[in-house]
């Protein structure tokens, strides 16, 4: 019995007086480079907001609005943006329609403009009436102005058109 109150003692004070020594299962080392990759490409993308002329009565005076196209493009590159004539069937870069529901289709003249003193009509023709930028790799606004001008107004409904941004690059 007097050997078993020995023996834990003296075990806790031989290895409390034992040397730490780290245990390191690695004996040595090697090392290597590896190179990570990405390839960005030219590119672009856009968005855009509805343009919505609101509720009005006779039209005999300018109903002006706009809406916003969002291109973000590469740092650098070169852009432009086209609009078309629109969806209604006899539309035009210059003499843009809204259509209503009947036979024959009423419609509604408007126009879409790539200034706000609406002068510069907003086409699809390269370096004739198309929007140019330069990609910044961050979102850029382009501002789309809208007016309705006097005319005879036709039937009460809702007019719309689907008009498609392009962004060439």
């Amino acid at each position: 019995m007097r050997w078993r109150n020995l023996i834990v003692p003296c075990l806790s004070v031989a290895l409390a007086a034992a040397p730490v020594v780290p245990f390191n299962a690695y004996a040595a080392t090697r090392q290597t480079t590896f190179t990570v990759t990405l390839t960005l490409q030219t590119d672009c993308q856009i968005a855009a907001t509805n343009l919505n002329f609101g509720t009005s009565g006779v039209i005999a005076a300018n109903i002006d609005q706009t809406s916003t196209l969002t291109v973000t493009c590469s740092n650098g590159a070169p852009y432009t943006v086209g609009l078309d004539a629109g969806s209604v069937t006899g539309s035009t870069v210059a003499n843009r329609l809204l259509g209503g529901t009947g036979t024959p289709v009423p419609t509604v003249a408007y126009q879409l403009y790539r200034d706000s003193a609406r002068s510069l009509t907003w086409g699809q023709t390269a370096g004739t009436d198309t929007a140019a930028g330069t990609g910044t790799g961050a979102a850029q606004t382009l501002t789309v102005y809208g007016r309705v001008a006097p005319q005879n107004t036709p039937a009460a409904g809702t007019y719309t058109s689907t008009v498609t941004a392009t962004v060439t690059f």
